[in-house]
C-alpha cells in the first residue's frame, strides 16, 4: 500500500509518499511560504529533485498542488492519484477524546474542529488538509495521528493545575502534552535498541528543537510531560519562556502591556533569543560563547540547567530508569548540549562517554560508559514514518 503523509502547518506543508509495510520512501517534499508574495514547491523523489516558485495562498491549495506534484513526470512518482492506498495527517490537539491515532469520519472532524480553540496555530491548517484530501480524493481513507495523545496515559495527579476544579470541567485546562508522536516512536526505538518490550522500560525521553519537551515514560507509557495546556509550558525554547511565575504577566500588565503584547512575549521573544538577545539557534549561540559572549553562553547554561532539572524530577517519579533519549533538531546534533546536560546526572546512574558523545551527530547511537546504569542513546526521530505505520495498520 502506498500511504501520504501530511505535516499541514499554517504557513507550510510537508508530504511523505511511503510504500507500506516496508516504510519506503517513494517521495517527499514541501510547500513553504503559503500566502505569500511567492510560494515554494519542493519535490524530491528517487535522486531526482524539483521546485518550483508559485502563489499558493492556503493550504487547501497547497494540497492540491501537492497531490498534483505526485502525477507530474517532473516532481511525482505516480500514474494516477488512486494509486494512493491511504493518507495519514499529524493532528497537534486531540483534547482528551484521542488516545491513539483514528481514522477520520465526520465525528472526528468535529472534535478537531472543537479543539482548536487550544491550538488555533495547528489543528484548522490540520483540518484543512484533512478536507483537501476529501474533496480530491473523496473514498480514499484518511487517518489523524495526534500529537496529544500519547500523554493520554497521564494520570490526573500529574495533568491536573491547582486552579479551581471548575475550570477543568468548563474549559478543560489541564495538561495535554504535545510531541507526543515524536516520544512514542523513540520510546519505542529506545525499547528495542535494549531488547525489550515496547511496555518493559522506563525512559526519559528529551525531544529538543527549536521546540523542547521532555516526558517520563514508564512500563512504555507517558506518565508525566514537561508541555502542559499549551506548548509553552516546560523547559526554554529557541523563542518560548517556558516555566515562569504568572505573577510576572501580572506585573507587566501593571506595566502597560496588554495580552497581545504578553503572547507574543512569552512565545516569540523570550527562550534562547530573550535571555542571548541574539538568536534562537543554538549553532549559532554555540559559536558566539566560544567567541566569549557572556549572553550566548547564558542562554545555553539555562537551558541545559532547566532540563536537567526536569530530567531530575522524572527520574524521582519513574524509580527507576533505563534509558536517557535524546532526539529533534538540537537532541541529535548538539554534542556540546548533550555533554552540559548530562553532567551532573551520576546520582542517577548517568554518565556519558565523551568520544562516543562526540560520534553521536544525527545518527542512532548510544553513548553511555561502560559504568553507566542508565543507557544513553541518541535517536533521530521520525514522526512521518510513525503516522505511515499508524495509517497502514488502520487503512
Amino acid at each position: 500500500m502506498k500511504v501520504l503523509v501530511i505535516n499541514a502547518g499554517s504557513s507550510s506543508v510537508k508530504y511523505y509518499l511511503y510504500q507500506m509495510p516496508e516504510a519506503r520512501i517513494l517521495a517527499k517534499g514541501q510547500v513553504e511560504r503559503i500566502a505569500e508574495e511567492s510560494s515554494t514547491l519542493s519535490a524530491f523523489f528517487g535522486e531526482k529533485t524539483y521546485t518550483a516558485q508559485t502563489e499558493v495562498e492556503n493550504v487547501e491549495e497547497a494540497m492540491e498542488l501537492i497531490l498534483e506534484t505526485l502525477v507530474r513526470p517532473e516532481g511525482g512518482v505516480l500514474g494516477d492519484i488512486s494509486e494512493i492506498g491511504a493518507v495519514g495527517h499529524r493532528v497537534v490537539h486531540g483534547g482528551e477524546e484521542f488516545t491513539g491515532s483514528v481514522v477520520i469520519d465526520e465525528k472526528v472532524i468535529a472534535s478537531i474542529e472543537k479543539y482548536a480553540d487550544l491550538a488555533p496555530l495547528h489543528n484548522p491548517p490540520n483540518l484543512a488538509g484533512i478536507r483537501a484530501v476529501q474533496r480530491k480524493i473523496p473514498d480514499i481513507k484518511q487517518v489523524a495521528c495526534f500529537d496529544t495523545a500519547f500523554h493520554a496515559t497521564i494520570p490526573e495527579v500529574a495533568y491536573m493545575y491547582a486552579l479551581p476544579y471548575s475550570l477543568y470541567e468548563e474549559f478543560g485546562i489541564r495538561r495535554y502534552g504535545f510531541h507526543g508522536i515524536s516520544h512514542r516512536y523513540v520510546a519505542r526505538r529506545a525499547a528495542a535498541i535494549l531488547g525489550k518490550g515496547k511496555y518493559d522500560i522506563n525512559a526519559i525521553t528529551c525531544h529538543l528543537g527549536n521546540g523542547c519537551s521532555i516526558t517520563a515514560v514508564k512500563q512504555g507509557r507517558s506518565i508525566d510531560t514537561s508541555m502542559g495546556f499549551t506548548p509553552l509550558e516546560g523547559v526554554p525554547m529557541g523563542t518560548r519562556c517556558g516555566d515562569l511565575d504568572p505573577a510576572i504577566l501580572f506585573y507587566l500588565e501593571d506595566k502597560g502591556y496588554d495580552g497581545k503584547q504578553l503572547k507574543t512575549l512569552c512565545n516569540k521573544e523570550s527562550g534562547l533569543l530573550g535571555i542571548s538577545g541574539l538568536s534562537n539557534d543554538v549553532r549559532n549561540l554555540e559559536e558566539l560563547a566560544g567567541e566569549g559572549n557572556s549572553r550566548a553562553k547564558l542562554a545555553i547554561d539555562i537551558f541545559c540547567y532547566r532540563i536537567k532539572k526536569y530530567i531530575g524530577a522524572y527520574a524521582a517519579v519513574l524509580d527507576s530508569v533505563d534509558a536517557l533519549v535524546f532526539t529533534g533538531g538540537i537532541g541529535e546534533n548538539a554534542v556540546l548540549l548533550r555533554q552540559l546536560i548530562c553532567t551532573g546526572l551520576g546520582q542517577i546512574g548517568v554518565q556519558i562517554d565523551e568520544a562516543a558523545n562526540q560520534a553521536a551527530t544525527g545518527k542512532e547511537m548510544q553513548i553511555q560508559t561502560e559504568q553507566s546504569r542508565v543507557k544513553v542513546i541518541v535517536i533521530p526521530t521520525n514522526e512521518q514514518a510513525a503516522i505511515a505505520k499508524d495509517t497502514y495498520e488502520r487503512g
